[in-house]
């Protein structure tokens, strides 16, 4: 049985992808900009069997959902039907990030699985191709193919992919607040914001001038602007889904109280500005002269660990399985 493992990192956004164009293509309304992170990879192997008559998906040796092996099953039906090959496969990923916590492990995850299945069903992909295959299975999948600073390209199915950035050299600080699933997943908090928000619209048009803002801190390794811009773009994203209805809210009083420490660091000098994916975790984006010693200052809050620009999605091994 032919099999293939690949290793992927989580992103964390800087400018938020939030929305989409197309539901089936997972097209962004708007693009985006992140860092993926050296920290909590996700490790999958996709083994092809020939006399299997479904495909099954494990996660760190439980069994998948439904739901779960249902996403699986749809992004290797698309290599499959790339490759040629009918063939299901054995999914087993170990993951390092907590689930549904709003840490992007689901960027990780099908980053991984994408890697992994392309390179088992034998498929040839260069960067691009495979971060817009990532891309059909988690939206920031696709920028977790991408090493360091990623822009993800809005745009139609052939243009819808990420690649690198160069910019300032950075840090950052994840103060972990809670490690329990969220109440409402992105992707359903996307749909119900689009449908109910009578703000969505400024977001996406507020969003594309704000990516091109960064992308120029980024050219003029201008980390104290692309840090301003990373903060404001965060609290509007939190903004507009608590406009939604029903309102959602990601972020509890401690959330806002790290935000505030940031601000009050900040006033004391140090260079840090705060952001947050969908979930309750904060994410301190620093240099790194002012990383430990905002980790330290942060850590009554909760757990806190400083990392710095990861590598892309990588296959690690590949062969036939005993």
């Amino acid at each position: 049985m032919t099999r293939a493992v690949a290793r992927s990192h989580p992103n964390i956004a800087l400018v938020k992808y939030w929305g989409k164009q197309d539901e089936q293509l997972i097209l962004p309304a708007a693009g985006s900009l992140s860092l993926t992170i050296d920290a909590f990879p996700t490790t999958t192997e996709v083994t092809l069997d020939s006399g299997a008559t479904e495909d099954t998906f494990s996660l760190n040796g439980i069994p998948g959902a439904v739901g779960q092996t249902a996403r699986v099953s749809a992004l290797l039906d698309i290599v499959r039907e790339a490759a040629g090959v009918s063939t299901f496969a054995h999914v087993d990923s170990v993951s390092e990030i907590p689930t549904d916590a709003g840490l992007a492990s689901s960027a990780a995850g099908f980053s991984a699985l994408a890697a992994a299945a392309a390179a088992a069903y034998g498929l040839d992909l260069d960067p691009r191709a495979l971060s817009r295959l990532a891309r059909r299975g988690s939206g920031s999948a696709s920028r977790s193919v991408i090493p360091g600073l990623a822009v993800w390209h809005a745009g139609n199915d052939e243009e819808s992919f990420a690649e690198p950035v160069d910019g300032p050299d950075v840090r950052m600080v994840i103060v972990t607040l809670s490690t329990g699933a969220k109440p409402v997943s992105s992707r359903e908090a996307m749909r119900i914001c689009m449908l109910t928000s009578p703000y969505y619209s400024a977001w996406v048009d507020s969003t594309k001038w704000t990516l091109e803002g960064a992308l120029e801190a980024c050219k003029d390794n201008d980390f104290t602007r692309l840090g301003r811009i990373t903060e404001l773009h965060a609290n509007r994203m939190h903004a507009l889904i608590q406009s939604a209805d029903p309102p959602i809210r990601y972020l509890t009083p401690q959330s806002v109280a790290v935000f505030d420490a940031v601000a009050q660091l900040r006033q004391e000098g140090r260079n840090c500005y705060a952001t947050a994916d969908a979930g309750p975790n904060v994410v301190v984006l620093t240099t790194p002269d002012d990383a430990d010693r905002v980790a330290r200052h942060l850590a009554g809050f909760g757990q806190t660990r400083v990392v710095g620009a990861g590598l892309g999605a990588a296959v690690i091994e590949r062969g036939v399985a005993s």
